[in-house]
């Protein structure tokens, strides 16, 4: 890939695979999420090397409450981890985090926490890593509309106001939107923001992805013509 090629400023991501690679490894299907987790360290290092400034991945949805207790239970430790170990990894790298979905379904305890990740790594400008917890795009804009219900606009309500009311509230929409581990469907993930992003859909588990295949995505991303309707 050449340095020239346009590169996204924001791109989305939804880890899928992980059960599904553990599985096929012969390993437990919950260390497919740990090994998903060191592999989302990884591709933020690549995203931040390319320029990349934002990187939205999808991790945790509102449908992933349906799950067994014992995965539910071993995702939401795992939170932890990257509460703690994680932010001072990231912080290393001069990474910020942000946090976007429904943070008070795991309990007060994670969600302030989330909020002390997101005080103490505001000022890094390397790459700002948003990683979206309990999060669905329908309930997102539920969640909106209700706000707008109880204080409406003084003005006219335009797009600009609806997504200050948004969890992605000044983050860019994501010109890339990429989804591991073989299916094509968008699964409820920035259901708002993603309706001009370019699409790309891998059959590799999240957990195998490799540079090279992500390097190829940004490649044909700068090949593509953007629109945007017109």
């Amino acid at each position: 890939m050449t340095e020239t090629a346009n590169i996204p400023r924001s791109i989305g991501m939804i880890l899928d695979g992980n059960r599904r690679y553990a599985r096929e490894k012969g390993l437990p299907s919950l260390e497919g999420h740990r090994l998903g987790y060191e592999k989302l360290k990884e591709v933020a290092r690549w995203c931040k090397e390319k320029g990349v400034e934002y990187l939205i991945v999808y991790a945790f949805s509102t449908e992933n409450w349906n799950r067994a207790p014992e995965e539910v239970g071993y995702l939401t430790e795992l939170i932890k981890t990257i509460l703690t170990e994680g932010t001072r990894e990231l912080q290393k790298e001069h990474m910020r985090v942000r946090f976007i979905g429904q943070m008070e379904r795991f309990g007060k305890e994670i969600a302030e926490s989330a909020r002390k990740t997101e005080t103490e790594t505001k000022d890094n400008d390397e790459l700002t890593v948003v990683i979206a917890l309990s999060y669905g795009g329908r309930a997102e804009i539920l969640k909106a509309v209700q706000e707008l219900l109880k204080n409406p606009p003084e003005g006219e309500l335009t797009e600009e106001v609806f997504e200050k009311h948004l969890w992605t509230a000044g983050i860019p929409d994501p010109d890339i939107i990429l989804r591991t581990g073989g299916e094509q469907r968008l699964s409820g993930f920035l259901s708002w923001q993603g309706v001009y992003s370019e699409l790309f859909f891998v059959p590799t588990y999240w957990p195998a992805f490799s540079k090279e295949e992500f390097e190829q995505i940004l490649e044909e991303y700068g090949t593509r013509q953007r629109r945007h309707g017109r």
